[in-house]
């Protein structure tokens, strides 16, 4: 296990945990929302949750890890179509570090395309909390979150796969994080694969 470090500005290719900048990424299962919540940790300026206003779970702001709540705005569009209008203008949006999403039907390739090229276009990352199976083509990464059973009560333990990834490492990774700042212990190393991966923990 190695010792706990905090990795919040930490950008390079050897993390196998960013988002790649200027790219909207996906994350499904479980523990997505807690996935979320470690990304906008380690992002900084803005971030933007944004989910339907129908939606009865919101993120609460006193139990939001250290210096988020000061940061996020939440957004409750109406319908899917106005949800995916914002999502795109938040992208574009440069002074805005990390948009979240919880799209509740299925990206079309061409939403998934613009909703690239917005994050491009805004050198922002997208985050989208899906259904399980429920990605688009168009994703750079497609991330399966889930919740493990912790040793003892001082531990919290995730298990967090990526089923796609278009330009890096495809792996399985178990954290001990226990949600409140941006340390935690990495439990297990990734594994490079040639072939989709499907979670292994």
């Amino acid at each position: 296990m190695t010792p706990l470090r905090d990795l919040t500005h930490r950008t390079a290719p050897a993390d196998p945990l960013s988002l790649l900048k200027g790219r909207v990424h996906e994350a499904e299962g479980p523990g997505r929302r807690a996935f979320a919540l470690f990304q906008a940790r380690r992002h900084s300026g803005t971030v933007l949750w944004i989910l339907p206003a129908y939606e009865p779970q919101r993120p609460m702001l006193h139990g939001l890890p250290e210096g988020v709540s000061e940061r996020l705005l939440v957004l409750t569009p109406k319908n899917e179509t106005d949800l995916l209008w914002c999502v795109e203008e938040a992208l574009r949006a440069n002074p805005v570090g990390l948009v979240i999403a919880e799209p509740q039907q299925m990206l079309s390739l061409t939403a998934g395309r613009r909703l690239q090229l917005a994050a491009e276009a805004g050198q922002s990352t997208g985050l989208l909390l899906i259904r399980t199976d429920h990605g688009s083509a168009a994703t750079e990464t497609r991330w399966h979150c889930a919740p493990l059973p912790a040793p003892d009560a001082d531990s919290t333990l995730h298990c967090w796969s990526t089923k796609k990834n278009k330009k890096g490492t495809i792996g399985s990774w178990v954290l001990n994080w226990n949600g409140t700042s941006a340390a935690f212990d990495m439990v297990s190393a990734a594994g490079e694969r040639s072939q989709p991966a499907q979670p292994a923990c």
